[in-house]
């Protein structure tokens, strides 16, 4: 795992990444040098933190070097270049995201009180999403998304679009049981995703120095968004 360490345990971005040379065997093995993986972290880490904070074009190989305290041709031996380096963190963040939505998701089919249940699924979406590690990687993939479609694709596939999917899944069943009025389950996971997260995502992309809202602030437009997106779709409301 590679974090981004900025003496807050809450802005750590856990990264993990293949503990093998570019074009090796990415299967975890055993036996693996220690060394090896000492230094494999500590270039992921330096990478991480500099490429979240001075961009792709921004961040040289031998500033990742020199933050990793190694040299150039160890990072170019363990990721090839600063390409594949940075594909390596952007998709080491998604394994985090998709346990992530797993617990975000987890029992809302099935939930006895539906509104509480999408009240707590907003507040709990948004603390995850509003923290400055996140803001930060959404806001680099997007200023990357032209020179890296791909990559960027395959980012939003498994990490925005994944919860996306699992909600899509969740409101489908909640119709099915009469407990939303939500024919199009997969476009009231928008309309869901857009009244909780999308103040505060706009405003992260367009004020990148701003701080994140206060916990109770962001408690309250979870709740408001909520509201908004329960009034819509619950079927009293239809």
């Amino acid at each position: 795992m590679a974090g981004e360490d900025l003496g807050n345990p809450e802005n750590m971005l856990v990264v993990r990444i293949p503990m093998a040379k570019p074009g090796g065997d990415l299967r975890p093995r055993q036996g693996l040098d220690p060394r090896a993986v000492r230094t494999r972290t500590a270039i992921a880490a330096a990478a991480t933190t500099l490429f979240l904070h001075q961009g792709y074009q921004g961040t040289s190989i031998d500033d990742i070097a020199a933050a990793a305290r190694v040299s150039k041709r160890s990072v170019y031996n363990n990721f090839g270049d600063k390409q594949r380096l940075f594909t390596e963190i952007v998709l080491g963040a998604t394994p985090t995201a998709a346990e992530f939505t797993e617990q975000l998701v987890a029992n809302l089919a099935d939930a006895a009180d539906v509104p509480a249940a999408i009240r707590s699924l907003a507040r709990r979406h948004l603390a995850a999403v509003a923290q400055p590690h996140v803001l930060r990687l959404r806001r680099l993939i997007i200023l990357e998304a032209t020179r890296f479609p791909d990559l960027a694709a395959e980012y939003y596939q498994r990490a925005p679009g994944r919860v996306i999917d699992a909600l899509t899944t969740a409101f489908q069943a909640l119709h099915q049981r009469g407990e939303l009025h939500a024919p199009d389950p997969r476009r009231a996971a928008e309309h869901y995703s857009y009244l909780v997260l999308g103040t505060v995502l706009d405003t992260a992309l367009f004020t990148p120095d701003a701080p994140p809202p206060p916990p109770d602030e962001l408690e309250q437009i979870a709740d408001t968004g909520a509201t908004a997106f329960l009034a819509a779709y619950c079927p009293q409301a239809g």
